[in-house]
């Protein structure tokens, strides 16, 4: 697939929106990265990292094995979500803290159209994808009511595992890298590396991350190719799933003090936006949630017109 300067700068814009949503504890940069139709080709990259790389490497150079592992696309990919990461990190955070029900909302009506688009993706109906369907949505609604472990002394094979859970977590659409760390309880010791510039723990997460990485997305593509149908369907109940922990309007259970030694919220659950303690802004949620569903439809139009 041969690209131009144009094309590069719109991945890493959609590197941008994928950073956006990894900051954001539930939800998934997969599923942005699924919207924006980049999701096979970011499987089919990372998974070309591999040893035939190394030979190609060796035997024709460079050049060879750079395009060999699509690194184009994935520089670009790269620079935009470091560029979401560094600049807009504290947007979010202070969003989350200030108009969480307005943030929640826009997302929420993010995800819930992107059920639509992955789902109509499905080429054929029967008991199986919808018997996965619906496994795929039990499993993600479970895993979005479970008590996050507290966090404490971990070790550097925890913080391993942890690494390896969260990207794999990350590059699935529905479920967020960020939440499964909170649920293992090392989001607060992998911020606190990052902090501290512990560079021994951040190895080891890294290490984690990089394995996890290059082996389910190897999963992920090998399933793609074979149970196109099947797969889609899980996916599509990840996401619908998913939607459980991005309700705008939640019930504090429990709180945990982080790492500036502030109260936040550990464990919550949905609630009625007419039972929401506080100004539950229920318009302007209503609105935002539709300009999410807008954008949603407005990528497919204009992937649409691209194709035709």
């Amino acid at each position: 697939m041969k690209r131009n300067l144009k094309d590069y700068f719109v991945i890493a814009l959609k590197g941008v929106a994928m950073g956006a949503a990894d900051i954001v504890p539930g939800v998934s940069g997969g599923t942005i990265a699924f919207i924006s139709g980049i999701y096979e080709e970011l499987l089919d990259s990372i998974s070309s990292v591999n040893l035939t790389t190394l030979k190609v490497l060796k035997t024709k150079g460079i050049k060879a094995a750079w395009q060999q592992i699509n690194g184009n696309f994935l520089l670009s990919l790269l620079i935009g979500i470091g560029i979401s990461i560094f600049s807009l990190a504290k947007l979010i955070s202070w969003l989350l803290d200030n108009q969480p029900v307005l943030l929640w909302a826009f997302f929420f009506g993010l995800v819930f159209a992107s059920i639509l688009f992955i789902g109509k993706q499905i080429t054929k109906w029967n008991i199986v994808t919808i018997v996965t369907l619906i496994i795929g949505t039990v499993l993600a609604y479970w895993i979005t009511t479970l008590e996050p472990l507290v966090s404490g002394e971990v070790s550097s094979l925890f913080l391993f595992l942890a690494g390896a859970l969260a990207i794999c977590a990350m590059i699935l659409p529905g479920i967020s890298g960020a939440f499964i760390l909170v649920l293992l309880g090392a989001y607060k010791p992998v911020l606190e590396a990052v902090h501290n510039r512990d560079i021994k723990m951040i190895a080891f997460i890294g290490a984690g991350a990089i394995v996890g990485l290059l082996t389910f997305s190897r999963i992920l593509k090998w399933l793609f190719h074979h149970y196109k149908n099947v797969t889609l369907a899980v996916l599509t109940g990840f996401v619908l799933g998913s939607l459980n922990k991005i309700w705008p309007w939640k019930e504090t259970l429990t709180w945990r003090v982080n790492s500036q030694g502030e109260k936040v919220p550990l464990n919550e659950q949905s609630i009625s936006p007419f039972a929401y303690e506080g100004e539950s802004q229920f318009f302007y949620a209503i609105l935002l949630a539709l300009a999410g569903v807008a954008f949603i439809f407005l990528l497919e139009r204009m992937a649409l017109s691209k194709e035709n």
